[in-house]
């Protein structure tokens, strides 16, 4: 059976962190999607266009990741693709209390469905998409914070609603 993992997020924007998560755990899996998620409780920056877009730029050449969207509970689109794993990467301590939860509740609510946590490096461990939107936002160079294959630029364009 293909070993399917979803990561999902609204990655708003996509970071190395994020980046790297994905890039450790290709050994482990067949398929990772990554699953952009509409957040009732979060406002967008970026268009979720120009995310996906992104996101498929830095795994271009890449054919293990696929880029996709979603809206609704993870556990549900997991079902959709007979994913088994949903792939979380935990950069703190009240990260993972967060995560715990979810995937305890996501494994009532699916029990094919497993969490497989990963732990940032520890030199992206103060990186979250928050904070490196507010960087853009206040027009700041968050570069170090992206994908090498970014062009900065492209974050500076006024953002559009989801």
């Amino acid at each position: 059976m293909k070993r399917i993992a979803v990561f999902p997020g609204s990655f708003d924007p996509f970071t190395i962190g994020h980046e790297s998560v994905i890039r450790r755990a290709l050994p482990m899996f067949d398929e990772i999607i990554i699953m952009i998620g509409y957040n009732s409780n979060k406002r967008t920056y970026y268009p979720l266009s120009k995310r996906k877009d992104w996101i498929k730029l830095v795994f271009k050449d890449e054919p293990k990741i696929k880029v996709g969207k979603y809206e609704g509970l993870t556990v549900d689109y997991c079902r959709k693709v007979h994913a088994q794993y949903i792939l979380r990467g935990l950069r703190t301590a009240a990260d993972f209390e967060y995560e715990r939860a979810i995937g305890q509740i996501n494994k009532k609510m699916y029990e094919d469905v497993e969490t497989v946590f990963l732990l940032t490096l520890p030199e992206h461990t103060a990186i979250s998409s928050t904070i490196v939107r507010d960087i853009l936002r206040h027009r700041g160079d968050a570069s170090q914070f992206l994908p090498a294959c970014f062009n900065i630029e492209d974050f500076y364009e006024e953002p559009e609603e989801f």
